[in-house]
């Protein structure tokens, strides 16, 4: 399924959760956090401001971003594939490198 994000909303692939900690203990589902960190995978068109212009999004498609753990909506695509859908707002910033 392809997903295209309206305005100023984009599409975050969220990294899978640590399954274990540094001492070696495993967790379970309900004890995993979850992740605040993920890679874009669409972008939408931007925001109209008042004169009409477009203003495109400072983020772009295969950036790395970091953002709050209660950020976006959680979607389903096809198979077990969980995507967010979030405003470019709800993202604080982008990992260089």
């Amino acid at each position: 399924m392809n997903i295209q994000p309206l305005g100023n909303r984009v599409v975050v692939d969220r990294e899978e959760a640590q399954a274990t900690t540094a001492g070696g203990i495993v967790l379970p589902d309900t004890a995993k956090d979850k992740p605040q960190k993920g890679k874009v995978v669409a972008v939408g068109d931007g925001t109209t401001s008042k004169d009409g212009t477009k203003k495109p999004l400072t983020v772009k498609v295969g950036d790395t971003v970091i953002f709050t753990s209660y950020a976006g909506d959680e979607f389903k695509l096809d198979g077990d594939q969980k995507v967010l859908l979030m405003r470019e707002d709800d993202i604080l910033a982008v990992v260089e490198g």
